[in-house]
């Protein structure tokens, strides 16, 4: 009984369902909006359009300061140094030493001689620390709480003017590094990209990688880090940036009495870029 109703229920729907399906009329748009707004809404991003805008401070020694405050973060910062010394401005026995430098900064320094003592004193303040390079830049950067800028910026002034470059630290670190190369082997987007630039940009140091050839690693020392620094970590190469909980007066007034051991050549990056030119080649990469 109860299927024979079924069927029955079936059989008067089937010509609303044709007339429906078949009907050349234009649908009535109330039946999409009869529960919805007509206008879409819009996510509001106005808080954003308000926040301040960034602040530039540059010392008498041509290192800058920039800062962005963010009336939302009262707790947590971002406090980096962002140096215009990556693969790019390396020369072929040296290339790899801007990454091998990365790896060497939080090994310890004077102040903190191991990089124990240096990691347990982030971790007391439950920051980050970490660095990474790429053809143009090398960056060393922190999260913190707000309360911790001043300790951020000590620890990042400190491991860059003050690297101890043990060379049982070194020697570890080129099987590291050796090791990186091997994983970066196995990386299809990492190959494809170093071998873009190498066709692209040929016999120069744009078009080399940003870990350096093997024999390279295989003979980095002390001393050419130390050079490395005192060529390209000048003050008119570096930008010291803070974001979040941080007063612009006061991160500037920290820089200006931290980072004094920089050199001042006024050379810019763009002055070595345009004494050096990347220009476009274009060549084929064979296997």
């Amino acid at each position: 009984m109860a299927a024979a109703v079924a069927v029955r229920s079936k059989r008067r729907l089937l010509p609303h369902l044709y007339r429906l399906l078949h009907s050349t009329a234009a649908p009535s748009p109330n039946r999409f909006l009869r529960h919805a707004s007509p206008v879409p809404r819009a996510a509001d991003h106005s808080p954003f359009l308000r926040l301040p805008a960034a602040r530039v401070s540059t010392l008498p020694t041509g290192l800058r300061v920039v800062t962005q405050s963010y009336p939302a973060a009262t707790r947590m910062a971002s406090v980096g140094v962002w140096v215009d010394a990556g693969s790019r401005f390396e020369l072929p026995g040296t290339n790899g030493t801007a990454h091998f430098l990365e790896h060497m900064a939080f090994k310890g320094t004077e102040r903190r001689p191991t990089a124990n003592a240096l990691e347990v004193e982030i971790e007391d303040m439950g920051a980050r620390l970490n660095a990474y390079t790429s053809r143009e830049q090398t960056t060393f950067f922190a999260d913190v709480q707000g309360r911790d800028v001043p300790a951020a910026l000590d620890v990042l002034s400190d491991i860059l003017q003050h690297p101890r470059f043990p060379q049982q630290g070194i020697q570890r670190e080129r099987g590291v590094i050796l090791r990186e190369m091997e994983e970066v082997q196995g990386m299809m987007e990492e190959v494809i990209f170093d071998h873009l630039h190498t066709a692209a940009f040929r016999d120069h140091p744009l078009g080399d990688t940003i870990l350096g050839p093997t024999e390279n690693i295989k003979s980095i020392s002390k001393k050419d880090l130390q050079q490395y620094i005192s060529t390209h970590y000048t003050c008119p190469r570096m930008v010291v940036s803070a974001s979040g909980a941080v007063d612009h007066d006061e991160v500037v007034d920290q820089v200006r009495k931290l980072f004094t051991g920089f050199s001042t050549d006024p050379t810019t990056a763009d002055q070595l870029v345009e004494a050096n030119p990347a220009i476009f080649t274009g060549s084929e990469v064979c296997f």
